[in-house]
């Protein structure tokens, strides 16, 4: 039996899947788990420990073709599609995989042999449990008993970890004793505080916990706005700007180093709460982009949500965030 499981969106998408592929592999050790994903996941699908090989999705109408050849060849049994498209029912049904399992929420539910009754719209749950039920419903079709799964999903081998930190730890003082990632990036995934915002947090938590070192990360093409991020910080504040140039992998191992990570609703963030590091997200309001629905990987207590509010009524205006207003229930998740 070999099972081919997709997830072809985005970074936080697909580290919101990780504990569906250990619950596949924890459950069913001896059979071949398999990913498609797009390039630039490729690297993480790599290093996730319940993968055994990965196969490329290119967006490209030119290669579906190909697609479709390479899928076939492998003589798949099963295809679970987490995230359900009309174009990955057609992938699945074009490669005549036998058993092909996604959420009954698409017109393209009918191109698959089984579906779940998921309502993803309403945001009831997390992402990574509407994606786990399906798994659920999958192994209970085959009589395979579950074996349920727990955080942390990504570990970074301890001697790697030990020479990112020593790195890092090189950029400060030796009054720093903890570091504090924050990523004011988005990705135009989502809404995300503004620069201003995030230096005011920084500034906040510096005072209140000098021991912290901020490592202001940056992706491909952000790095500018994190050096004007550095120069809205006060100057006791101490501060290292780190671009990820040497790829997602590294990316992942240098936020592993991380006491405590800061983001928007992005990958990076999914990244942190993979390895379990304490985060601290900010999220817009609307239906699709809840702290609900996108919650991280992170074991219990050790993730805090933020979204706008004002006179009661939730907002999508990330500008809504007062910092001081969050102030009492941050720095008592910090403490």
């Amino acid at each position: 039996m070999k099972i081919l499981v997709v997830r072809n969106d985005k970074i936080g998408d697909f580290m919101l899947a990780w504990p569906s592929f250990a619950m596949l592999k924890q459950s069913l050790p001896h059979i071949q788990i398999d990913a498609l994903v797009p390039a630039y996941t490729k690297p993480l699908a790599e290093l996730c420990p319940w993968i055994d090989n990965v196969i490329i999705d290119s967006a490209k109408k030119e290669d579906q073709t190909s697609l479709v050849a390479t899928i076939k060849a492998q003589h798949y049994s099963d295809y679970i599609c987490l995230f359900s498209t009309t174009r990955n029912a057609l992938l699945g049904y074009r490669s005549k995989i036998p058993y092909r399992l996604a959420p009954a929420t698409k017109l393209a539910q009918f191109l698959f042999t089984a579906r779940l009754k998921q309502r993803r719209s309403q945001s009831a749950k997390p992402e990574s449990e509407y994606n786990l039920d399906l798994i659920r419903h999958y192994l209970q079709h085959k009589k395979v008993s579950v074996i349920e799964v727990k955080a942390p999903f990504l570990t970074v081998d301890k001697e790697v970890q030990k020479q990112f930190k020593k790195g890092l730890y090189c950029s400060f003082s030796n009054n720093i004793k903890k570091l504090c990632f924050v990523h004011a990036g988005s990705g135009g995934s989502a809404n995300n505080l503004s620069l201003d915002q995030y230096a005011q947090l920084i500034n906040l938590i510096s005072k209140a916990h000098p021991e912290f070192g901020f490592v202001l990360t940056a992706g491909p093409s952000e790095e500018a706005q994190a050096k004007e991020l550095q120069q809205l910080l006060e100057t006791q504040v101490e501060s290292h700007l780190y671009q990820s140039t040497q790829g997602l992998v590294s990316f992942a191992q240098t936020i592993s180093c991380a006491d405590l990570f800061i983001a928007g609703s992005t990958g990076p963030l999914h990244i942190a709460g993979a390895c379990d590091v304490p985060t601290v997200g900010f999220f817009p309001a609307k239906r699709s982009a809840t702290p609900l629905r996108w919650k991280p990987l992170n074991s219990e207590k050790r993730h805090i949500a933020f979204t706008p509010q004002t006179g009661g009524k939730v907002q999508d205006d990330m500008q809504m965030i007062d910092i001081d207003e969050i102030k009492q229930k941050l720095l008592a998740f910090l403490s």
